[in-house]
C-alpha cells in the first residue's frame, strides 16, 4: 500500500527535510583529512539535537549511528567509527535522515575529502547526482514508476564511459517511498526491469526517496561481517545520492534540498512546487 500525504502532512516533511539539509551542510564542512567518521557522526548528532529533530537511522534495524559514512569502495550502510581517518583523496557517501513529528527526511551526497582527484571520480559522482536530477525531473503526475527508474538509467548509460570501461548501477539497493516510516512502498530500482512492470502510477501526494548509487566498475555488491557495510565485489569506488521528493499538484517539491529543488529543475524546464513553509 502506497502512502498519499496530504499537503499538510507534506509541510511536515518539509521540516524533516530542512533538517537532513543542515545535517549535509555540516558534515560536507566536517570532511575534511585527518577527520574520522565518527567525528561526522557526532556532527550530525549534534544539529539533530540542535533542530529538536529525532534520528531515523540510529536504532533502525540495530544499525549503532545517526548516519551512513560510505567511504571510496564501501557503496552504502557505512558505519561511522574512530578508526576511519579520512585521507586526501578519499570521496565519502553521506547518508543521514531525521524525523519531525512523526514524519521521515532521507537524502545523500557524495563529498570530495581534500584535493587531487583523480578525473573520472569527478565525473562518477557528477554523473551519478545527474542521474537522480533527472529521476527527479520524471516524477510527474500520470507517469509510473518505471518512467523515473527509466529516467535515471537513460542519463547513466548515455554518459562517456568511464576509463574503467563502464559504470556500474548498483542493482541490490534503491530507492523507495518516504513518510511516517523511512522506508516504505514502492520500490524504486535505478534500472528498467520487465519483471517489476510499470509500477504505481504517481499522483499528487505520492513521496519518493530517489537514490541511485553507481561504481566505477561493477553493479555487484557484497555485505561485509558486521551484517551493514556494503561494498564493491571488484573494489572500485562509487557514488550515492538521494533526495527526498513530494509530488504535488503543483510538481515536484525536493523535500530535502534548501531551495526546494528550483535551481536544478529549472535546467530540465520544470519549476519546482512552492514551499509549504513559505
Amino acid at each position: 500500500m502506497v502512502q498519499i500525504k496530504t499537503p499538510e502532512q507534506i509541510a511536515k516533511m518539509r521540516e524533516a527535510g530542512l533538517v537532513v539539509a543542515a545535517i549535509h551542510a555540516a558534515t560536507r564542512e566536517a570532511a575534511v583529512p585527518g577527520a574520522t567518521t565518527h567525528d561526522l557522526d557526532q556532527v550530525a548528532r549534534k544539529v539533530i539535537a540542535d533542530h529538536g529533530a529525532k534520528s531515523n537511522f540510529l536504532g533502525y534495524g540495530g544499525f549503532p549511528a545517526t548516519i551512513c559514512t560510505s567511504v571510496n569502495e564501501v557503496v552504502v550502510h557505512g558505519i561511522p567509527d574512530e578508526k576511519t581517518v579520512l585521507k586526501d583523496g578519499d570521496i565519502i557517501s553521506i547518508d543521514a535522515g531525521a524525523i519531525v513529528d512523526g514524519w521521515h527526511g532521507d537524502a545523500a551526497y557524495t563529498a570530495f575529502v581534500g584535493t587531487g582527484h583523480a578525473p573520472e571520480l569527478v565525473e562518477l559522482s557528477r554523473v551519478t547526482e545527474e542521474s537522480m536530477w533527472a529521476g527527479i525531473a520524471a516524477m510527474k503526475v500520470n507517469n509510473r514508476l518505471v518512467d523515473v527508474s527509466r529516467a535515471i538509467e537513460t542519463y547513466i548509460r548515455r554518459q562517456p564511459r568511464p576509463a574503467t570501461g563502464k559504470y556500474g548501477i548498483i542493482e541490490d539497493f534503491g530507492g523507495h517511498g518516504i513518510g511516517t516510516e523511512m522506508h516504505m512502498d514502492p520500490h524504486l530500482l535505478n534500472y528498467v526491469s520487465r519483471k517489476r512492470g510499470k509500477g504505481i502510477k504517481l499522483v499528487p501526494g505520492v513521496c519518493l526517496a530517489i537514490e541511485p548509487m553507481v561504481s566505477l566498475g561493477t553493479p555487484r555488491t557484497e555485505t561485509l561481517a558486521d551484517d551493514w557495510t556494503v561494498i564493491t565485489t571488484d573494489g572500485t569506488w562509487s557514488s550515492h545520492w538521494e533526495h527526498s521528493i513530494a509530488l504535488t499538484e503543483q510538481g515536484p517539491l525536493v523535500l530535502t534540498a534548501p531551495d526546494c529543488g528550483k535551481a536544478k529543475l529549472a535546467e530540465y524546464g520544470i519549476e519546482a512546487a512552492p514551499d509549504p513553509l513559505g
